[in-house]
């Protein structure tokens, strides 16, 4: 039997929809559903001070730092690329030392002093690699180019890179699938004062 325009659906249903029904955890048995959201007294604190600002936390013990850094804090520049450590999108600085933010819980480093993408400017001016990426057009769609600068800026702050070739080694965690890798060791090398 065919509907006539006067007998139009109002377009509530009987029935939830399926993103409702998932919403509110319906079907989630519920031992799984008390494990996903953690209580007060499952959160831990965190005290950390992000691009030289102060944070005091309670968070999810589950929680990553790229997650607290993207969400909790919403400092977006740093990506969340293959969240497997494989890309090197979500490279922050970790007390200067450059590490995978998808791969660390925040609560690890309770203390510690975190530098995003957002925290390497001083006074309007930009850090000299992020100048050096503007310089050599280091970069295409950008979405790698946060965390390839901020490994850079690790790399440089190691002083283990020397020659084009070792700062290609030492920067391989980062890929670029623009593949713009000439442009960003030239940015690099200029960031030394090599070029």
């Amino acid at each position: 039997m065919t509907k006539k325009p006067s007998e139009k659906s109002s377009g509530a249903s009987k029935d939830p929809t399926r993103r409702r029904k998932v919403a509110s955890g319906a079907g989630v048995p519920s031992a799984v559903a008390a494990k996903a959201r953690p209580t007060t007294s499952d959160m831990v604190s965190v005290s950390l001070v992000v691009n030289n600002v102060h944070h005091s936390l309670a968070l999810d013990p589950r929680t990553t730092l790229l997650d607290l850094l993207r969400e909790h804090l919403d400092l977006t520049g740093t990506k969340k690329g293959c969240d497997q450590g494989q890309c090197g999108a979500c490279t922050v600085l970790v007390d200067g030392r450059r590490i995978n933010s998808c791969l660390t819980f925040a609560a690890m480093y309770d203390g510690a002093q975190i530098t995003t993408i957002e925290g390497l400017a001083r006074n309007g001016a930009l850090h000299p690699l992020q100048q050096a990426f503007i310089d050599h057009d280091a970069f295409q769609c950008g979405y790698c180019t946060p965390g390839q600068i901020c490994s850079a800026v690790g790399l440089l702050a190691e002083g283990r890179a020397k020659t084009a070739d070792e700062i290609r080694e030492l920067m391989s965690g980062n890929i670029c699938r623009c593949g713009a890798y000439t442009n960003i060791v030239a940015a690099i090398q200029q960031a030394m004062g090599q070029s």
